[in-house]
């Protein structure tokens, strides 16, 4: 059974991203956990001196907040009618980061799904966004990030960048082969040299990646390094038909790279596909 959680704020954009993991998924037993995180004080909005009105007024904030849930959950029974999907709603007290956290370790969570601004807003996603903090926060659950307007297209190609610079693990790529192996999907790994061949390490480990990836199909490219990774990576994926875009998050890898680009600023990064951050040792479970 996967297990998928599923962040909320009720808008369109999170709605999207909920229907786009039933998609992707719907070939094999989950259980979706969608969760809204209700801050606990609503700071900002009364001062600390009216305790008791700040109860009140946190009291019909949730009651709210349930209400809205509730739809969603009435909602996905309806659009959902495989037996072997069950969901789960949970209005929990807590900034997004930590109940995201504290529910991946206590489910035992094999990917977060959440939306983003998409292409228009890409800067916000990279610039201190809730996804953003998600990715660079939760270092033990692969991150699926949707963009806003993405229509759901079955996964045939799945763009896979990697600096072949750490040994991957088959645990590592686990949540990239699920996905792929259930659409039988092919795994383009993409290589952006900064160089002008590998070296031995570097060759060593692609090797190692081809082990892994056995009985899959898959490809190797090499691909010139300019004027910014990002805008090699979207390149690539326009060109080659791709529907999901995969990196492991190191201390050194390419979504860090990403993520320091100043031409981010400028919302280089203006790919319309979802983009699935890998852990770096593999998934993280509470004993």
């Amino acid at each position: 059974m996967t297990r998928i959680l599923l962040p909320t704020d009720f808008s369109k954009n999170a709605w999207r991203a909920i229907l786009y993991a039933i998609a992707v998924f719907e070939r094999t037993p989950c259980t979706f956990y969608v969760l809204h995180a209700h801050q606990v004080s609503p700071s900002g909005l009364i001062s600390t001196m009216n305790k008791e009105r700040g109860t009140r007024l946190y009291t019909i904030m949730a009651g709210e907040e349930q209400k809205k849930l509730d739809k969603i959950m009435d909602r996905l029974r309806k659009v959902d009618n495989a037996r072997d999907h069950f969901f789960e709603g949970h209005l929990v007290a807590g900034s997004l980061l930590s109940v995201l956290r504290n529910w991946a370790l206590r489910t035992r969570a094999d990917f977060i799904v959440m939306g983003t601004q998409g292409a228009t807003g890409l800067k916000e996603i990279f610039m201190g966004s809730n996804t953003v903090k998600v990715i660079r926060n939760i270092d033990f659950c692969p991150v699926v990030a949707v963009p806003e307007h993405y229509d759901f297209l079955r996964p045939e190609h799945v763009l896979f960048a990697t600096e072949y610079r750490h040994k991957i693990s088959k645990e590592v790529l686990r949540p990239l082969k699920a996905i792929a192996e259930l659409w039988e999907a092919t795994i383009n790994i993409v290589h952006i040299s900064e160089e002008r061949e590998l070296d031995k390490t570097q060759q060593e480990n692609q090797k190692a990646m081809h082990v892994v990836l056995k009985g899959m199909r898959h490809t190797f490219e090499t691909l010139d390094f300019y004027p910014a990774i990002s805008d090699r990576v979207r390149e690539y994926a326009a060109e080659c038909d791709v529907q999901l875009i995969a990196m492991i998050q190191t201390q050194h890898s390419f979504i860090r790279q990403i993520l320091r680009e100043p031409v981010i600023k400028n919302v280089a990064f203006r790919t319309e596909l979802p983009f699935l951050v890998l852990p770096e040792k593999g998934q993280k479970h509470a004993s």
